[in-house]
């Protein structure tokens, strides 16, 4: 008697392999240890030897054509649905009387804050909202448009004219941009005592419409100012998880860039990095007037000024005189002067001038090096509490990231 077929062939391929494994586990293990994917193991280094996908890095020009900080949007509210006349209609009742229902209400616009969104990007140049539905028989009323919302970051600015018509600073701030047109009447609406069979109805009014002129204006508990190439998104690298470029010529940064400095008892300060100011920014040269309203919602600033520059002193007093001529004001915030690149040879020899120049303490780091980075920390820090306390002190919740 023949014995059965104990495996199938696929089996014992399975079989063979695991003898092959067996036999000579050594070379089996030697052949994965070298695969370069680590996540990806597999008996067949096939999978392993190709690098996971990786995605790519935006440019800093093209992080530019993403980054919209001022959109015009024509918003229009839906309209109302139309009142019906009709009358009530059953067997052995001639004289049912009016039953046309209303008609809904026209759909809202609602701008929303959206902590989630940087730019003004996702914003479409006009919205239009919702219907509402016609009304119906036997009284039945139309349906009112759903409410649209449109996300736009915190810090957006909403202007009709010349005139501001709402400030959304802080994370679920609401604005009705265009209200949804009132529903019509039915005949229903119309009966009255002199009239019990009223043929008239109303149809539904349109929505409103507005021109409105959204600016954004980054939030953020410090602002970083200077002339280009002093150094600033080196420096926001070195203090923050933020990664604007960073190469070696002017007008690398393009857009403002945003980075949270955490610290061991949870305080987050967010710090915002803003293109290089130009003499001349406040008769809108180099695109000063976009870059130094980014500056105005700060609660303090950071002077960064090249160190090993020729006479790195007059950096802080024109960059002081651009500020107050954008905003009177605006250069007496409180501040502190971050000379950087104290690592190069001639900006040791300009610290000593600097500070006598200035009649202030100037924070001297490398932000190449990591050279004094934590005096810089704890003097945020300190920036930070003073101002968060200055709020508090006047009603205002101050500002959470």
């Amino acid at each position: 008697m023949m014995p059965g077929r104990l495996f199938s062939a696929g089996s014992r391929s399975a079989l063979e392999g695991l003898g092959r494994w067996t036999l000579a586990p050594q070379a089996a293990l030697g052949r994965l240890l070298q695969c370069t994917a680590p996540r990806l193991l597999s008996l067949s280094c096939v999978d392993c030897a190709k690098e996971p996908s990786r995605k790519k890095l935006l440019s800093e020009k093209k992080l530019k054509r993403h980054f919209v900080d001022h959109r015009r949007v024509l918003v229009r509210g839906g309209r109302g649905g139309d009142g019906v006349s009709c009358f009530h209609s059953e067997p052995r009742k001639e004289f049912g009387g009016p039953d046309g229902g209303d008609g809904g209400n026209g759909g809202h616009i609602i701008l929303r804050v959206d902590r989630q969104l940087k730019s003004l990007s996702s914003v479409l140049s006009q919205y239009q909202g919702f219907d509402g539905e016609d009304g119906g028989r036997k009284n039945c009323f139309g349906r009112s448009g759903a409410l649209l919302y449109v996300p736009v970051p915190m810090g957006t600015l909403v202007k009709e004219g010349n005139k501001v018509v709402a400030d959304l600073s802080h994370p679920g701030d609401e604005y009705v941009a265009a209200l949804g047109g009132a529903g019509g009447k039915g005949n229903r609406f119309f009966l009255a005592n002199d009239n019990r069979a009223p043929v008239t109805c109303t149809s539904g009014e349109p929505g409103q419409e507005r021109e409105l002129f959204l600016e954004l204006k980054t939030m953020a508990h410090a602002g970083m100012v200077g002339f280009p190439n002093a150094g600033k998104s080196s420096l926001l690298r070195a203090i923050s998880n933020a990664k604007p470029a960073v190469a070696a010529y002017p007008f690398t940064t393009l857009n403002p860039h945003v980075g949270i400095v955490h610290y061991e008892d949870h305080q987050q300060v967010a710090v915002a990095d803003v293109p290089g100011i130009i003499r001349g920014a406040h008769q809108n040269r180099g695109l000063g007037l976009a870059f130094l309203r980014h500056i105005e919602r700060c609660g303090f600033l950071l002077f960064v000024v090249d160190l090993a520059a020729p006479e790195p002193w007059t950096q802080v007093e024109d960059l002081k005189y651009e500020l107050d001529k954008y905003k009177q004001g605006l250069s007496e915030r409180p501040h502190v002067v971050v000379a950087n690149k104290i690592d190069l040879p001639q900006a040791r020899a300009n610290l000593p001038t600097l500070q006598a120049r200035l009649g202030e303490k100037a924070i001297a780091l490398s932000a190449v090096t990591g050279e004094n980075l934590e005096e810089l920390l704890l003097r945020i820090k300190e920036l930070h509490d003073e101002h968060a306390a200055a709020n508090l002190a006047q009603g205002r919740q101050p500002l959470r990231w």
